[in-house]
């Protein structure tokens, strides 16, 4: 096992996990609880910004294994969270028994989350040569 690569990932983690706690309970407080905005907004957000990083690594940054996997692994993994989303849409679904919105929740998720990966590797190849 490699220390700095483990390092690197701690590290990364930990301020993706702390971004995406601050970011999903600011939306919480401005929107409410009653649907998990927080949780959807984070995961689009982590998708768009996977998408950039992404296409900024494959295009023309030439960054060491320890930095690309530090910001993939690390920070991006720490900030989106499939394990909350499970969650939301279980409590939606089953708990609140509100089987059209947990449903809508889930799609939305996917459908959301893979667009907005789209949306960064397009926005990077608009960019970058």
């Amino acid at each position: 096992m490699n220390l700095s690569m483990t390092l690197a990932i701690a590290l990364g983690g930990a301020l993706g996990s702390v971004a995406r706690w601050i970011m999903s309970n600011k939306i919480t407080h401005m929107v409410g609880s009653s649907f998990p905005w927080g949780t959807l907004a984070v995961n689009v957000v982590g998708c768009f910004l996977l998408g950039v990083v992404a296409e900024g690594m494959a295009r023309s940054w030439n960054l060491s294994p320890e930095v690309r996997d530090f910001i993939r692994v690390g920070i991006l993994g720490g900030f989106t969270t499939f394990s909350t989303f499970s969650l939301d849409a279980y409590t939606l679904i089953i708990e609140h028994k509100q089987v059209l919105l947990g449903l809508g929740y889930a799609l939305g998720s996917v459908a959301l989350g893979v667009l907005a990966l789209v949306a960064g590797l397009m926005t990077v190849r608009m960019v970058l040569p």
